[in-house]
C-alpha cells in the first residue's frame, strides 16, 4: 500500500508549487496586484524563483504565495503541504515541537507555521446555522487554569473563576462553532444565539441559569436536566440531549491538554477555531484526510498572519 507522504508534491518543489497553483488558481494563474488573468506568463531563466510569474498589465511579478498565508515565508513549500496534511490529519491536533522534530526546522518556525495553517482554516463571512426541522445545542465549558473561588453562591459553588469560558454551538448532524467569551453568562449566550442560530431552530441546552431567556430567541428551547442525573430524554418526535456537544468538548480539551499542554488566553481562538475546521470536515461528513487538508489549501487566499500580529 502507497503511502499518502509518497506522492511528489511533498518532496519536489516544483510540484509542491503545481499542487498549490491547481487549487489556489482553478482557472489559472491571476495577478494578486491588479487582478489580470490575460496577460500573465511564467517567467523563464536560471536565476529565477520557482513558481514565480509575471503580469504584463502591471508589470509585476509574484507567486501563488502573494496575498496568502505563506506571503514572507521562506519555508520550502513542500514543508507547508507537510505541515498542512499533518495538522489536518491529526483529530487532536499535532504540537509545534513535533512538527519542529517531523520538517526539521526551527521550534520558532514550527510554531508560526501552526497559527498560519490555523488562520487559512478560519472562515469568514458565516451565515447563521440551523433552520426549520433542524436542531441545534449550546452548551458552555471552562478550560485553563484551576478554579479560583473569589465568591460562593447559596449552594456553595464557585460563581466566578480564573478559567476561560468557551461557548458552544453544534448543528445536529453539521457544523459546530464555538466561541472564547469574557464570561458565559446570559448576555453573552444571547447574543451569540441571536446573531449565530436561525429563529425557526431548535434549541437543547442544559438547565443552567443562563440559557433561560432561549425561549424568545428560537423556535423551541429544550433542556435537559444533568443536576438530576438526566442526559437523554425521550420526547413523542424529538431526542434531547446535549451529547452531541459535549463530545466535540470531549476532543477539544483531550487535544489541548494531551497534544498543545500549554496556551496563552490570547491564542485561544486560534485554536478552537482548528478544532472547529477538522470538525466541520469529518470523516461522517464525506471528508477524508486528503479532501480535508485540500479544503484547508483552499482557505489560505486573503489571509495573512505576521510573526508580530501573532505573537
Amino acid at each position: 500500500m502507497k503511502s499518502v507522504l509518497n506522492d511528489k508534491h511533498f518532496h519536489d518543489e516544483r510540484a509542491a508549487y503545481r499542487f498549490v497553483e491547481e487549487r489556489v488558481w482553478p482557472e489559472g494563474p491571476i495577478c494578486p496586484h491588479c487582478g489580470g488573468v490575460d496577460r500573465i506568463s511564467p517567467m523563464k531563466g536560471k536565476s529565477t524563483r520557482i513558481g514565480t510569474y509575471k503580469c504584463y498589465q502591471c508589470r509585476r511579478p509574484f507567486t501563488v504565495k502573494v496575498g496568502t498565508v505563506f506571503e514572507s515565508s521562506h519555508v520550502p513549500m513542500r514543508h507547508w503541504l507537510q505541515a498542512i496534511f499533518l495538522i489536518a490529519s491529526s483529530k487532536k491536533g499535532i504540537s509545534a515541537n513535533q512538527i519542529h522534530r517531523t520538517l526539521g526546522c526551527t521550534l520558532k518556525t514550527a510554531w508560526f507555521i501552526g497559527h498560519r495553517v490555523r488562520e487559512a482554516m478560519k472562515v469568514l463571512g458565516v451565515v447563521p446555522m440551523g433552520g426549520e426541522g433542524k436542531v441545534v445545542e449550546m452548551d458552555e465549558t471552562y478550560f485553563g487554569d484551576k478554579r479560583v473561588v473569589t465568591k460562593r453562591t447559596k449552594r456553595g459553588k464557585s460563581a466566578h473563576s480564573s478559567k476561560r469560558s468557551v461557548v458552544a454551538l453544534v448543528e445536529r448532524g453539521g457544523n459546530v462553532r464555538t466561541f472564547h467569551v469574557d464570561h458565559a453568562d446570559s448576555l453573552t449566550v444571547m447574543n451569540i444565539v441571536r446573531e449565530n442560530v436561525k429563529r425557526e431552530s431548535e434549541l437543547h441546552t442544559d438547565e443552567s441559569r443562563i440559557y433561560h431567556y432561549m425561549p424568545d430567541l428560537v423556535r423551541s428551547h429544550h433542556t435537559v436536566i444533568h443536576s438530576g442525573q438526566e442526559y437523554v430524554r425521550y420526547e413523542d418526535d424529538r431526542t434531547v440531549h446535549t451529547n452531541t456537544v459535549e463530545g466535540v468538548f470531549s476532543v477539544f480539551k483531550r487535544g489541548m491538554k494531551g497534544v498543545y499542554q500549554h496556551c496563552a488566553e490570547k491564542h485561544l481562538h486560534r485554536y478552537l477555531v482548528e478544532f472547529d475546521f477538522r470538525y466541520n470536515n469529518r470523516v461522517a461528513l464525506g471528508v477524508n484526510d486528503l479532501a480535508r487538508a485540500d479544503n484547508l489549501l483552499k482557505g489560505v487566499v486573503g489571509k495573512r498572519l505576521t510573526y508580530r500580529t501573532a505573537n
